[in-house]
């Protein structure tokens, strides 16, 4: 588990599903051009959680993205892969908030079972 979920957890509550970004990330031109050190920097530091009440999303380093809803909050999780997403397990996910918050993450491994997950608890 990621060190930002682990400072940011609330009383009582638990990890239940954890993914970070797939390594299909290595395959950018992003990638050819730092020598594999922006993708790498990008995998490490990104934490995708389920836990018992909320998603968390945290991406960046020094400029740092985070994401937080209840679980309580969300309409659904929507999950779009290509046939290589297919193949290799990998896809985006979009989640669809109350009162029409949306947000998307690509590359996202194992994208099905983060659905899943969310699905499970609610």
């Amino acid at each position: 588990m990621g060190r930002y979920v682990n400072t940011h957890l609330i009383k009582d509550e638990s990890v239940v599903f954890e993914t970070k970004y797939h390594w299909v990330i290595f395959l950018t031109l992003r990638s050819l051009f730092t020598l594999t050190i922006a993708p790498m920097l990008q995998r490490a530091l990104s934490e995708f959680v389920i836990t018992n009440r909320r998603i968390i999303i945290k991406t960046g380093f020094i400029a740092r993205s985070t994401f937080e809803m209840n679980l309580s909050k969300i309409e659904s999780v929507n999950v779009d892969q290509s046939v290589a997403g297919r193949i290799f397990n990998f896809g985006s996910i979009t989640i669809i908030g109350t009162g029409g918050t949306r947000e998307t993450f690509h590359n996202i491994s194992k994208p099905l079972s983060f659905r899943k997950a969310f699905q499970e608890l609610c």
